[in-house]
């Protein structure tokens, strides 16, 4: 049996700044200076080594934004023995290209490419697409964002398919796809987003009279056959299902070929697989790029797929080379 221990707050034990009001950029000496926090350094290095050799099974992931170095290396190694830190640039990345873009034209590829590639060198990393905060009341879901109201009149499949409903089911794949195939060595979902829950997450608390009305998760909206949330489910599991074939989140970092900015397409290689992602609103046709190997290549995931909710306008039995 595996784990898992999820260790909140390290960013704030670190230091004796919290990470309040300071920056980092990576460089070294934004550690290890006097703000450092050696005694919950040796704290950290000690708990992980007690776990792990008592609970061999046992994974800590460090929820960790600073991006301390060796945080995720063994401690015989003068690491700290976390196995994972949160990729929590990833989720940030999303909402804010959702909240303050006026459409996804605006988005820089070159950006989304740096943020979900940009971890220390052997040190892996959890990545996600939105957090646990998103899906409380007073936020809304990457989902809701890309949806909106609609989600509450057009995710039936008797009901006509809206653009926005449409490049909102595209782009809420698309994301998943970029995050897990380019943003680390691990995939996390919190539960019900990963088929786009309509709504958020509340306790019975004083401010909504004790209510339990939000305090659920409706998993049998992905079950109703009527419904275009099975189309997020079943894409969600498709990937699962390539990663465990292909396995390619034990590959190291992704090798970036293309981050076109008007063409909104991004094109990378890890392991044994190439993506090409389009963002574009607009489909290409005789598309070339880059690879490292030469050959043929076919489709193994396409998320334009009609099992998935797409126009499937893209032959799976083509060969590209």
């Amino acid at each position: 049996a595996v784990y898992q221990r999820r260790v909140r707050g390290v960013t704030s034990m670190l230091y004796h700044h919290h990470g309040v009001n300071y920056g980092f950029s990576g460089d070294y000496n934004e550690y290890y200076n006097e703000f450092l926090n050696y005694g919950a350094v040796n704290y950290m290095m000690l708990a992980n080594e007690y776990l792990h050799t008592r609970y061999p099974g046992l994974v800590t992931v460090a929820e960790d934004v600073s991006g301390f170095p060796a945080l995720c290396r063994p401690v015989d190694e003068g690491g700290v023995g976390f196995d994972y830190r949160l990729a929590m640039s990833t989720p940030d990345l999303w909402i804010k290209l959702l909240k303050e873009s006026t459409t996804d034209a605006e988005w820089n590829m070159g950006n989304i490419v740096h943020t979900l590639n940009n971890r220390r060198y052997k040190e892996k990393n959890i990545a996600y697409v939105e957090s646990h905060d998103q899906a409380l009341v007073g936020d809304k879901s990457i989902a809701f964002w890309l949806m909106d109201k609609e989600m509450y009149t057009n995710m039936s499949v008797l009901s006509d398919l809206t653009p926005r409903v449409e490049r909102g089911i595209a782009l809420h794949k698309i994301l998943r796809l970029l995050t897990f195939g380019l943003g680390g060595e691990g995939i996390l979902t919190f539960m019900g987003n990963e088929f786009g829950h309509p709504e958020w997450l509340d306790f019975p608390r004083e401010g909504n009279g004790e209510s339990y009305h939000y305090c659920r998760r409706q998993y049998n909206l992905a079950d109703d056959e009527l419904l275009r949330y099975k189309f997020l489910e079943r894409f969600d599991k498709a990937i699962l299902s390539t990663e465990r074939k292909y396995k390619w989140l034990d590959q190291g970092n992704g090798y970036i070929f293309l981050a076109h900015e008007s063409d909104k397409v991004i094109v990378f290689e890890r392991g044994d697989l190439c993506f090409a992602v389009n963002l574009h609103w607009e489909s290409f046709t005789g598309y070339r790029t880059q690879v490292k190997t030469p050959g043929k290549y076919k489709v193994v995931l396409n998320s334009d797929s009609e099992q998935f909710g797409g126009l499937d306008r893209i032959d799976l039995n083509t060969e590209y080379f």
